[in-house]
């Protein structure tokens, strides 16, 4: 898909917000990607997950697994696209983990799918829990790089990352942002307290 076309989905579905954001790593925006609003259909969720799979589609992949909550619609779906046993990890007091008697073999190699990434945080957490049960990183593959490209995720032995939409989208340490200057009422719309 063209990154023209991923964007007018998003639009269109209008899950590209504009406002004042609490972003879930603590910084502000100006804008939000609500991707559970474009993967409420599933054309849609078939379409942009489609990209993640094919991109992975020669990687040995043995499991995906994506961190709660965004990005279990997308960790799903990639891995219904490549036929491969699918877990998420979520937060327990604070700190990501498997639980739902979910496990990772050792040796396993591990697709990381995530639905936005903007500083990684979240699936740096989960690189932690695959590595510590003895998998290895395969990739990780998201729908929105907010990062402008910048985001680079410390991946060895030939695992790359892909993103479907990469945008470089403007975000504000909580002391410099102008639309808290500005007064501007902020929202958090992310599934988990900020920091």
């Amino acid at each position: 898909m063209k990154q023209d076309e991923v964007l007018r989905i998003f639009k269109e579905t209008g899950a590209l917000l504009d406002g004042h954001f609490q972003l879930t790593s603590g910084l502000h925006s100006d804008q939000y990607f609500q991707c559970a609003k474009v993967l409420q259909y599933p054309r849609h969720s078939e379409a942009l997950c489609a990209e993640i799979a094919g991109a992975f589609s020669g990687t040995q992949i043995d499991l995906v697994i994506a961190p709660a909550l965004g990005g279990i619609v997308v960790g799903q779906e990639v891995g219904r696209q490549l036929d491969r046993r699918t877990i998420f990890a979520e937060r327990k007091g604070g700190a990501m983990e498997l639980r739902r008697g979910f496990s990772i073999g050792p040796g396993e190699s591990v697709l990381v799918c995530e639905d936005v990434v903007t500083t990684g945080g979240s699936v740096l957490e989960v690189f932690d829990i695959v590595r510590a049960m003895g998998g290895t990183v395969a990739g990780v593959g998201f729908i929105v790089d907010r990062s402008g490209g910048t985001i680079r995720f410390p991946l060895g032995g030939g695992a790359r990352q892909f993103a479907v939409l990469t945008m470089d989208v403007l975000t504000y340490s909580p002391d410099r942002c102008p639309l808290c200057a500005e007064g501007v009422p902020i929202t958090k719309p992310g599934s988990r307290p900020g920091p």
